[in-house]
């Protein structure tokens, strides 16, 4: 059995999920799959069962009853991932903004490495980012500058989707509720780590926005992470992180 599992959330992803699961599959490294799926009107899960029967010691699926949200899926897929021997997870998007060919980079910085927790960053090195508005890029970029303000976080790219944790980061993290499940949730995460004294690792990644079908995208999201950092902030002074 792999010790590595890329946990990949899905809401009306057919038009990308067949070929994100081939590149991931084809790679030497052996990665499991598991994929969260979220009662696509699309039929997504349709085509994950049938990538089932190409890969049944590696392809997973956890089926919900509707667009449960982002955190949640993930949240679901690290219980799952700890109910089982895995010691390397992986949060990745489905629509190939993540490559999947840094998957072997984000494991080797834990693995060989040693860190704890390994992000996929997109500005690590100056703003490597593709097919992004500016308005946008500018957003995203002082969005993680906001957060290293606030919270006292390093880390360059605090809004990051793409990880890979290992097992004892998620343990420990995941002993307490996480509040937050939308875009909050991504810098949640990466601020119980690095409060409990995780070793972390900024992996450079491109970060290509989707070309094939639609954003989940919106500018709730942002207003979440806004208000959501200052209480994560302020909540963090009245706990003990040992």
């Amino acid at each position: 059995m792999s010790d590595s599992l890329v946990i990949v959330p899905t809401y009306n992803e057919r038009e990308n999920i067949v070929n994100l699961v081939n590149k991931v599959m084809s790679m030497d490294e052996g990665f499991h799959m598991l994929i969260v799926e979220d009662n696509s009107p699309d039929k997504t899960a349709d085509l994950v069962r049938e990538l089932q029967e190409t890969y049944p010691e590696r392809l997973f699926m956890e089926e919900r009853k509707g667009k449960l949200g982002l955190g949640t899926a993930y949240l679901h897929g690290f219980h799952w991932a700890l109910e089982r021997s895995y010691e390397y997870i992986f949060e990745m998007d489905a629509d190939f903004s993540h490559n999947p060919k840094a998957l072997p980079a984000l494991l080797a910085a834990c693995k060989e490495e040693g860190f704890d927790l390994a992000i996929g960053s997109r500005y690590v090195n100056g703003v490597n980012v593709v097919n992004w508005p500016m308005s946008r890029v500018l957003m995203s970029y002082y969005a993680s500058a906001y957060v290293r303000l606030i919270t006292g976080m390093k880390i360059r790219d605090t809004t990051a989707g793409y990880k890979c944790y290992t097992r004892k980061v998620l343990e420990k993290i995941l002993q307490r509720p996480v509040k937050f499940v939308g875009y909050a949730f991504q810098i949640e995460m990466k601020f119980r780590a690095w409060k409990y004294g995780f070793s972390i690792k900024e992996v450079p990644i491109i970060f290509r926005d989707r070309t094939i079908g639609e954003s989940k995208m919106s500018s709730g999201i942002f207003k979440e992470a806004i208000f959501g950092v200052i209480n994560m902030k302020v909540s963090s002074w009245f706990k003990k992180w040992d």
